[in-house]
């Protein structure tokens, strides 16, 4: 982590991610978009996601999640920087010439060699199926199903641990700590994803958090009675409701949001666990 000079009060408190493993500035051009920016709001221009707007303008860089190209050894070109992700991205070129962007692992270096096939050597950045991978190492970019492209474990400095094998499915532990089967034909990376610093980012000052597109948020009970079911009252009043509840007044604190029926249900073997609240 990088820390700075107290010389204003923001800055007493800013820190910042050390970018030095980064080996670009600028992306590879053919593999990025611009995607408008939405400021929360839905096709009838409706405010469906709250504070959020402004920030800085930023090109979307297309990651293959997929990561398909079996049994084509690629080398690691770039280590860069993504605006719109918290982990880094890595440009492998494979031997056919083709180029794509994946999520770069912890440690991972310019000039490494992956490998993407059923059964690859057990090297980080390597992505191989579950039922071939041994009992107790971390992964990354994990699928659901066979196929479907990595959903879990995707964030900077997050993975997941080989439990075991049962069947036709194998079990893994999120660094949640919810424990799951997927089908043991998944494709999962090895390693654990890069920049596992960032939770520690302070972001020291309100301008910095507009840099980032993220608009500033008002207390419920600072609110009127008309706005929020906390809104109202002379001065600094309490809660005033027997449960806890949004600004639509649906219930937040101790309610049950997943959907009952959902699919994957019968595939979690243990919940994440509560979060004590003291």
């Amino acid at each position: 982590m990088k820390s700075y000079r107290p010389t204003t009060p923001s800055r007493r408190q800013m820190s910042t991610v050390e970018y030095g493993v980064l080996t670009v500035g600028k992306p590879f051009k053919s593999l990025t978009k611009n995607i408008s920016k939405k400021s929360g709001r839905n096709n009838q221009g409706r405010i469906t996601m709250r504070h959020q707007g402004g920030g800085n303008k930023r090109t979307y860089r297309m990651v293959d999640f997929m990561q398909n190209k079996l049994n084509v050894p690629g080398r690691v070109e770039t280590i860069e920087y993504d605006p719109y992700r918290t982990a880094f991205i890595a440009l492998v070129v494979y031997k056919d010439g083709d180029r794509r962007y994946i999520l770069a692992v912890k440690d991972m270096k310019v000039g490494d060699e992956i490998l993407t096939a059923p059964q690859a050597a057990l090297n980080p950045g390597n992505r191989l199926m579950l039922k071939n991978i041994p009992i107790g190492y971390l992964v990354n970019n994990v699928e659901f199903q066979a196929g479907s492209g990595g959903k879990l474990a995707r964030s900077a400095g997050s993975y997941a641990e080989v439990l075991g094998h049962e069947g036709k499915n194998s079990v893994i532990k999120l660094s949640s700590g919810e424990v799951r089967k997927v089908s043991y034909e998944s494709y999962a990376s090895l390693g654990q994803v890069s920049n596992s610093d960032w939770n520690l980012v302070n972001i020291g000052k309100a301008g910095r958090s507009r840099w980032l597109g993220i608009r500033p948020t008002v207390r419920g009970k600072a609110m009127n009675p008309v706005d929020h079911p906390y809104g109202g009252g002379e001065g600094s009043q309490p809660r005033g409701t027997k449960r806890p509840k949004d600004i639509w007044g649906n219930i937040t604190g101790g309610k049950k949001t997943r959907k009952r029926k959902k699919w994957s249900t019968k595939l979690i073997m243990q919940r994440r666990p509560k979060i004590s609240r003291k």
